[in-house]
C-alpha cells in the first residue's frame, strides 16, 4: 500500500512540474508553482547524480548504468579522492577533511552487481559559523546571489551545492568510469596543469606524460622546471591575499572511434558541457582549439593513413583543456 502511495506521489510531482512549465509565463493567479533544482544528473546510459552540500552531513554520488561483474573496491575510488582532497599542500584549500569514501550499495565482494552504486563521503570539518556574515552579504564571483534569486533560499555555509566540494561525487563516479574504460578498450586519461597565469607548459609530448610525472610536484605540472615557476607565482599572489587562474589539459589515449551521436550529443559537446559545469570554469578547447583559427584548412585538417591491415586510421590527438 505504501509503495503504491509513493508511486502516485511521484507521478503527481512529475505532472506538477510539467504543469509549472506550461503556466510559468501565464497570468494564472491562483496556482502555486513548484521550483525545483533538477540540474544534478549527468549522462544517459552511465548516469550519475551528485548530492550534498559543502557543510552538510556529507556529499556523494549515485551511479546508475554501471555494468555487472566489474571488479570494484573502495580503494579504486579512494585513490582518486586522495588526489583531490583538500589540505595536501599550501596551494590548496586548508580545509581539514579525510574524504573517506563509503560504498553504500551496488557491489558485493568487490564486484559490481549492475544495480545503482551509491558512494558517500562524510564531512567532518563543518564550520558553518565561519559563514555567518555571508548570510547578509553576497560574495563576488560566487553563486550566492544567483541561488537567492532563483530559489529564495540558499545554503550559506560554503556555498552549498555551488562549492567545489560537490566535485567529490564526480571524482568518485569518474573513478568507476575510468576503470570501465580501461577494461573496455585500454583507455588512459592523464590530466595536468599546463598554465598558471602567463607561465605556460609548451612543446609537451602528450604520448609520454605519465601520472607519476604529474604527481611529482604540488603544482601537478609534468615539467619540474615549469612547475617550480608556477609554484613561485602562486605563492607570490597568495601573499598579497589575491588569486590567479590557470589551465588544465587532459589527454585521453586509446579512445575508440564512433563515440557520441549527432547532433546534440557529439562527444566534443558532451565534454564541453561536463567541463564547463565545474565551478569557476570559463573556457574550453579541444584539439587545436581556438589556435585552429590561425591555421589554413590544409594545415588544420586531420589526415588518414592505412595501417598494415588495410584499416584507415585518422591522425589526431584526443586532447582538451579548460580554464
Amino acid at each position: 500500500m505504501m509503495r503504491l502511495i509513493f508511486i502516485l506521489i511521484l507521478a503527481l510531482i512529475s505532472k506538477c512540474i510539467a504543469f509549472q512549465n506550461l503556466i510559468h509565463n501565464c497570468n494564472c493567479k491562483n496556482v502555486k508553482l513548484l521550483y525545483m533544482g533538477t540540474g544534478n544528473v549527468q549522462g544517459k546510459i552511465f548516469r550519475i547524480s551528485t548530492f550534498g552540500e559543502s557543510h552538510g552531513t556529507g556529499v556523494g554520488v549515485i551511479i546508475d548504468g554501471c555494468p555487472p561483474r566489474i571488479p570494484l573496491s573502495v580503494n579504486d575510488i579512494q585513490g582518486e579522492l586522495n588526489r583531490r582532497k583538500p589540505g595536501q599542500s599550501r596551494l590548496t584549500t586548508p580545509r581539514d577533511e579525510d574524504d573517506i569514501a563509503e560504498i553504500m550499495s551496488g557491489t558485493y565482494n568487490d564486484v559490481t552487481l549492475g544495480t545503482p552504486i551509491a558512494i558517500i563521503v562524510r564531512n567532518k570539518d563543518q564550520r558553518s559559523k565561519d559563514y555567518d556574515e555571508m548570510s547578509a552579504k553576497y560574495r563576488p564571483s560566487h553563486a550566492d546571489a544567483t541561488y537567492d534569486a532563483k530559489y529564495g533560499v540558499r545554503a550559506v555555509a560554503g556555498g552549498g551545492r555551488s562549492s567545489a566540494r560537490e566535485t567529490i561525487g564526480r571524482v568518485a563516479a569518474g573513478a568507476v568510469a575510468k576503470k570501465i574504460l580501461k577494461l573496455y578498450s585500454g583507455v588512459e586519461i592523464i590530466g595536468y596543469v599546463s598554465k598558471v597565469q602567463d607561465i605556460e607548459l609548451v612543446n609537451v609530448d602528450h604520448d609520454k606524460v605519465t601520472e607519476e610525472m604529474v604527481e611529482a610536484n604540488i603544482a601537478r605540472c609534468p615539467d619540474p622546471i615549469i612547475a617550480d615557476k608556477m609554484i613561485q607565482r602562486i605563492d607570490e599572489i597568495r601573499r598579497t591575499g589575491n588569486s590567479i587562474g590557470g589551465v588544465v589539459e587532459v589527454v585521453a589515449r586509446n579512445v575508440p572511434s564512433g563515440l557520441g551521436s549527432p547532433v546534440f550529443d557529439k562527444l566534443e559537446a558532451e565534454l564541453a558541457k561536463a567541463c564547463m559545469s565545474l565551478p569557476a570554469s570559463k573556457g574550453f578547447e579541444i584539439g587545436s582549439g581556438f589556435g585552429g583559427t590561425l591555421l589554413s584548412g590544409y594545415d588544420h585538417n586531420d589526415e588518414f593513413y592505412v595501417d598494415d591491415d588495410g584499416i584507415y586510421i585518422l591522425l589526431f590527438t584526443n586532447i582538451f583543456s579548460f580554464i
